[in-house]
Parts: structure tokens; C-alpha cells; sequence
């Protein structure tokens, strides 16, 4: 198996933080003794799972081929996420102090890091993937989505794939 098809294992978690660089580096140091990488995304940001796999599966074959826009996995995964090239728009898609609910993404899962990382974090049954009216207002927002190309592409069922288009197209922009 090539590094670039790594499997990555996704849970949704809900967790209030304090202090987001010190949990980062409470996960980071977990993803290290296990030899995984461990990326959270804010799901209030995505457009479902399908949005974190997506990321997920972008960023790996940018970072392992060498053609990575970041130095880090899980900040490619973030960027990949957000749809740009800029760190700092990417760092809204990832954990945030406050209440976060998170798709928590282990690549690849290893050993008892679901154990490890429970202590950090409360993993929870995964929402229905609704899109509501505020979170698609939002993420049209994020996604420069005008209500004409969403129109255009549908109407307010083709969101998604609108997001995730704008995913893809990074490639592209690269």
C-alpha cells in the first residue's frame, strides 16, 4: 500500500475547549505514539461527511506526492477543507475554543487511539446531515456560492455538491 492510500477512520465528537493549541497538542501527541495523524474538522463548516472525506482524501494525495501547499498533513486536510490556499481562512474549518463539533479523523486508526483520544474528546452519535437554511447561508458564504450558481446548479439540494466542487477545484487553483 502506497502512503497516499492511507485509510482514514471518521467519528463525530462534541467538545467544549479551552485552550485549542494545548488539546491539539494532547491529540498530536497520541497521533505520534500511535503513528496515525488525527485532523478534526468543525462540522458547523462542512457540508457532511462526505466534505471530510473528500478533504481527506485530497490532501492525502496532494501531501504524500509531494505537491502539498502546507508543511503538515492535517493542515492540508484543513485547507483542502476550507477550499483555499490560505492558512489562515483554513484554521476556521479545524477546532476553535468554545463549543466545537467535530468530524474526528484518525489516519489511519491504530491500536486503542479511539481510547486514547476519549479522554479528550465525547464521541457521540453522528447528526442526520441536514443543511439547514442558516448552516446553508453559511456555508455559502465560506464557499462563495452566490444564490444564482446555486440556482443555476439546482436549486438548495445541489449545496453539497457545490461545496464539494469547490473542495476539488484547489487542484486546479494550486
Amino acid at each position: 500500500m502506497i502512503e497516499s492510500e492511507i485509510p482514514c477512520t471518521i467519528r463525530y465528537a462534541d467538545v467544549s475547549v479551552r485552550d485549542p493549541a494545548t488539546l491539539l497538542g494532547e491529540l498530536r501527541e497520541v497521533a505520534g505514539r500511535c503513528g496515525s495523524r488525527i485532523v478534526c474538522f468543525n462540522a458547523e463548516n462542512l457540508a457532511g461527511r462526505k466534505h471530510a472525506e473528500a478533504a481527506l482524501r485530497h490532501a492525502q494525495r496532494s501531501f504524500f506526492s509531494g505537491e502539498a501547499i502546507s508543511n503538515s498533513f492535517e493542515m492540508e486536510a484543513l485547507l483542502y477543507a476550507a477550499g483555499t490556499r490560505q492558512c489562515s481562512a483554513a484554521v476556521s474549518f479545524g477546532l476553535h475554543k468554545g463549543a466545537n463539533r467535530l468530524y474526528v479523523c484518525c489516519c489511519p486508526e491504530s491500536g486503542d487511539l479511539w481510547n486514547q483520544i476519549s479522554c479528550h474528546l465525547f464521541f457521540c452519535e453522528e447528526p442526520h446531515e441536514v443543511i439547514t437554511p442558516e448552516r446553508g447561508t453559511r456555508l455559502m458564504a465560506l464557499f462563495g456560492i452566490s444564490p444564482a450558481e446555486l440556482v443555476a446548479a439546482g436549486g438548495e439540494n445541489r449545496l453539497r455538491d457545490l461545496v464539494l466542487e469547490r473542495v476539488a477545484l484547489l487542484n486546479v487553483s494550486k
